[in-house]
């Protein structure tokens, strides 16, 4: 997986925006296997999160990055995941979706 992430995060940005969703929801799911991989995940989520303000609903981009970072975290019970997300929830600007972000740590 870690040499073939990159066509695997490829079909995170598909024109068919659904497409695109559903692979992104999915994602997390390569964390579970080793620390690289979760760390390789995390590295994509972050770097996405941080610039998708230009595409096409960037909210639901970065909630699904959210909604994958809590999961990862509450399946590796491991607080550098936690503090992650809530250092990219930090950096949005809008309070309607810093709370919709946030309510997802907390499910």
């Amino acid at each position: 997986m870690l040499e073939d992430f990159s066509r695997v995060w490829l079909v995170t940005k598909d024109p068919k925006f659904v497409i695109a969703r559903h692979s992104l929801q999915a994602t997390w799911r390569v964390g579970l296997a080793g620390i690289n991989q979760k760390d390789l995940v995390m590295k994509h989520f972050e770097d996405r999160f941080l610039n998708c303000i230009h595409e096409k609903n960037y909210t639901l981009i970065r909630y699904d990055i959210i909604e994958g970072l809590s999961k990862l975290y509450k399946e590796r019970q491991e607080e550098d995941i936690k503090e992650k997300a809530e250092e990219l929830i930090e950096n949005v600007r809008e309070d309607k979706y810093k709370k919709k972000y946030s309510n997802l740590l907390r499910r």
